[in-house]
């Protein structure tokens, strides 16, 4: 089978790194891709988001199955693209459609669609510019710390705590009135605060049916002990130690099965990805945030406790067969530690060379933004590679992951070394 990952990021790498060990790959091109998937297949030179050249590399390529990486091209709309063409028809395509990304796309509709379905989460109220008065009423009605959210894509930096009441009006102002987040704050959801502790759980659906693939938690924060900037993740762990059956169960029955009835409800016909952003508010789940997608880095963490053939999945997505498929997990636990360049992020520069790759032993190499340039591995990115992998329990597996991370080199290298910790106590 001859099969087009988009994307270029960790995730990407981690994905293409185990589609290639399918005896049903014939041929892996990856799009654009970075220096880590150069490695273990064809990159491509198409951006993720230019429909027509897709289109027609799918055609020219005679590709059979068409893996969709990042959400920016399924909120576009890149499936329903594709399904004008009839040539097109037996095309496999890991991809929602452009209905069914709202869910990712659109924060008010994605908190609409769970209230609807009586899915748990946080309270909320959606604002525009025209009643901008109301939600600084809205604002000063609510307890802090205050939760709120630009409705549209905003490359991961669209979410902001405020715990005062004068940065929470500030930023409001900036969203709504002075357009800080673009198209994407021309609608803000403001929503109450949730304490607990977050996870991240993930379905892969094919319209009718489900399987569940392994839990993971990822670190946000630039700083150990989870201190300082939001990033776009420096680590994650599977599985994930609270997780337990009776929870998972809650999840399954207050929120997966819901999602899935609901999006039949609305007539989205869904094949793909939906992760579940969730917070374990005293043993009790609520979604935070849908994704339409695999996460980075959950991605990285996941993907290598799956034992079954990735492809073989897919297919069984393409079919309708997903209920034939029986997921098989390892009992090992996974963790990934993202080494980022100085300065994320915030400024940071580009184009360190990378070197290290021949010393790493017993971990996996996922790039996140590199390139390769007269065969020189370079940096192309504030997160610039993860580190996974696998042992008994967190702290064995992370003692391998810091061990590799240490023997990569580049100028103004960073990592966290902690990743995991409120389980080590």
């Amino acid at each position: 089978m001859k099969i087009l990952l988009l994307g270029s990021g960790g995730r990407e790498h981690a994905l293409a790194w185990k589609l290639t060990q399918s005896k049903k790959l014939t041929k892996l091109y990856v799009a654009p891709g970075n220096a880590g998937t150069s490695q273990v297949a064809e990159n491509i030179d198409i951006n993720v988001n230019d429909f027509q050249k897709i289109e027609q590399f799918i055609i020219e390529n005679a590709i059979e199955m068409l893996i969709v990486g990042p959400e920016e091209p399924l909120v576009k709309g890149l499936r329903n693209y594709l399904q004008k063409n009839k040539d097109l028809e037996k095309l496999i395509m890991i991809a929602p459609d452009e209905n069914g990304a709202k869910l990712e796309g659109s924060k008010d509709f994605a908190k609409e669609f769970m209230q609807k379905n009586k899915i748990p989460t946080a309270q909320y109220q959606t604002f525009t510019a025209e009643n901008y008065t109301e939600a600084i009423k809205y604002i000063q009605n609510h307890n802090l710390p205050i939760v709120l959210k630009a409705d549209g894509l905003a490359a991961g930096k669209g979410v902001i705590i405020p715990t005062d009441y004068q940065t929470a009006e500030n930023t409001l102002k900036m969203m709504l009135l002075e357009n800080k987040f673009g198209e994407a704050s021309k609608k803000v959801v403001i929503e109450e605060f949730l304490e607990g502790i977050e996870l991240s759980m993930f379905v892969l659906t094919d319209g009718k049916n489900y399987v569940l693939l392994p839990e993971a938690k990822d670190y946000k924060r630039i700083g150990e002990g989870d201190k300082g900037l939001n990033t776009g993740g420096m680590g994650a762990i599977s599985p994930v130690p609270f997780a337990d059956n009776a929870f998972i169960e809650k999840v399954k029955n207050q929120i997966i099965l819901p999602t899935l009835e609901g999006l039949k409800n609305e007539n989205i016909d869904y094949q793909g990805f939906i992760f579940f952003g969730l917070i374990n508010v005293k043993g009790n789940p609520f979604v935070i945030e849908y994704n339409v997608r695999m996460g980075d880095p959950e991605t990285e963490v996941v993907i290598p406790r799956i034992k079954n053939d990735l492809v073989e999945i897919f297919e069984a997505v393409g079919k309708r067969k997903l209920n034939e498929i029986n997921i098989e997990i390892t009992t090992q636990t996974a963790t990934t530690v993202m080494l980022v360049a100085g300065g994320y992020p915030e400024q940071y520069e580009k184009g360190k060379e990378m070197t290290g790759f021949e010393n790493l032993e017993n971990v996996l190499a996922f790039h996140a933004g590199t390139t390769l340039k007269n065969n020189t591995i370079l940096t192309s990115g504030g997160r610039v590679l993860a580190v996974t992998a696998l042992g008994a329990n967190i702290k064995e597996a992370l003692e391998k992951s810091n061990q590799g991370a240490n023997q990569i080199q580049f100028e103004g290298k960073y990592f966290r070394k902690d990743i995991g910790f409120e389980f080590l106590l």
